[in-house]
């Protein structure tokens, strides 16, 4: 593929060969297909729990996913406005690889550093083809995969940025996750964690739309702090938006950057 980052098999780290229309774990002989520019790292049986439930609702709810959270958000100041909020507190190299975890359609990508190397990854692929066309939009360079957070198929030690915003609250396994992006982290690197807050989810219940991913949520939301690796550094954890959003940072042990960071997009 296009940007230096390897994929690797994310069940069992293993390298992987490319093989015509996808990847082959020579190890295992495991088969994961690319499909419209996109490697699939879904084997049968791998989308299981919550993960599938909300699978389904975010491919059922791509097309207009954009549309009903700026319109959200219009409410009550611009979407880049409230966006930077959370995406100020991320430190971004002036060059480098950077990695969002369930990137949904990608609507936090301008507002970072568009000298970056973008790499998205996606359990749903409604979200991930309209990401593909906003990413094209913007002229990044990026690479999107589908897959498993609590999975990642990338090696350790990979990305100077990761970052997650929403989702996390309804993964099946959010410790894995959070080990999984320390895991592909390089060493040093500051770690963005956001979603919506108790308080939403209990309001959204009510909802038309919002209520299908709220009611019968898989657990009681709360920042996931407990969960983290035990050698993760500067756990900080707050609200923003009027307790709309708990923004959680962490850093993976090791040497600290050295290429200071720069300011994401303006536009």
């Amino acid at each position: 593929m296009g940007l230096p980052i390897a994929f690797q098999d994310p069940f069992d780290l293993g390298a992987l060969v490319e093989e015509g229309a996808g990847f082959r774990n020579p190890r295992t002989d495991a088969v994961y297909p690319i499909r419209r520019e996109i490697p699939v790292f879904l084997p049968p049986g791998a989308v299981e729990g919550p993960n599938r439930r909300y699978q389904r609702l975010y491919d059922r709810f791509a097309i207009c996913y954009d549309l009903g959270t700026g319109l959200y958000a219009w409410r009550k100041s611009s979407v880049a406005a409230r966006r930077r909020v959370y995406l100020e507190r991320l430190q971004q190299p002036a060059h480098g690889s950077l990695l969002e975890v369930s990137v949904g359609t990608g609507s936090n990508w301008p507002y970072l550093n568009r000298a970056l190397d973008f790499y998205g990854l996606d359990l749903s692929a409604g979200m991930l083809a309209r990401c593909a066309r906003n990413a094209r939009r913007l002229r990044l360079r990026f690479q999107l995969c589908q897959g498993l957070a609590e999975h990642l198929p990338f090696p350790t030690s990979s990305f100077d940025v990761v970052l997650h915003v929403g989702g996390i609250n309804f993964f099946s396994d959010p410790g894995a996750a959070l080990r999984e992006m320390v895991r592909v982290a390089k060493p040093g690197t500051q770690i963005l964690v956001v979603d919506e807050t108790e308080a939403v989810a209990r309001r959204g219940e009510r909802g038309f739309i919002s209520g299908a991913f709220f009611r019968n949520r898989p657990r009681e939301i709360v920042a996931p702090v407990r969960l983290l690796p035990p050698e993760v550094e500067e756990v900080q954890v707050g609200e923003i938006w009027d307790g709309e959003l708990f923004v959680l940072t962490f850093r993976k042990p090791g040497a600290m950057p050295t290429t200071g960071n720069v300011p994401g997009a303006t536009s």
